[in-house]
């Protein structure tokens, strides 16, 4: 009769003499990893992910990464347990990184009453402009120029809030000023 304890040190001395093989290039040993915990990690992305597509790309960046960092894994806990930790950190990751930035102007707005209907279309049509090219940015770009322009924020604060540092937050509002430009110009004019 097996208990849970030998079952552990079984599962544990399994996953030991797989780790060892795999981080000596054998691809064998790590694709029979991927088959015993596979389930597991696809369980989890599951409930993170709300389709099949997002849930396969999920499993394969764990196991890249679990694969990526084997030479790491210190064998002070389970295999499983060491996996299950890349794989919950990269779903809150990318549930992180997938929440759509809405920039914080777009619910700023301007009065527009001191000028006539043509005055007003125009208006909003440049800042329909401006809103659509800022979130084509990537979101490290707009937040900064968002938080920089919009809100009046300096550099050293920014860097404080996004917890970048001051010259990684003036990179990002300078690329998309660049980047803004051209986009700008075509709609509005140079």
């Amino acid at each position: 009769m097996k208990t849970a304890q030998s079952g552990n040190a079984e599962e544990m001395l399994q996953d030991f003499i797989l780790v060892k093989k795999a981080c000596s290039g054998n691809t064998e040993a790590f694709k029979t990893l991927v088959t015993l915990y596979g389930t597991k990690v696809r369980s989890l992305g599951k409930s993170f992910f709300r389709n099949v597509h997002d849930t396969e790309d999920f499993v394969q960046d764990v196991f890249i990464k679990a694969y990526t960092n084997l030479h790491s894994f210190r064998f002070e806990a389970r295999f499983s347990t060491w996996l299950m930790r890349i794989a919950y950190n990269t779903a809150v990751n990318a549930v992180n990184r997938r929440e759509e930035y809405a920039p914080l102007f777009e619910n700023t707005e301007i009065s527009d009453t001191d000028y006539g209907p043509e005055e007003r279309c125009l208006r909003e049509s440049v800042r329909q402009a401006v809103r659509s090219a800022v979130k084509e940015l990537p979101y490290r770009f707009s937040i900064c120029l968002d938080l920089y322009f919009f809100y009046g924020f300096p550099y050293n604060e920014i860097s404080i809030i996004t917890g970048w540092p001051v010259n990684t937050v003036k990179s990002h509002i300078f690329r998309a000023k660049k980047l803004l430009k051209p986009k700008l110009e075509a709609v509005i004019g140079p």
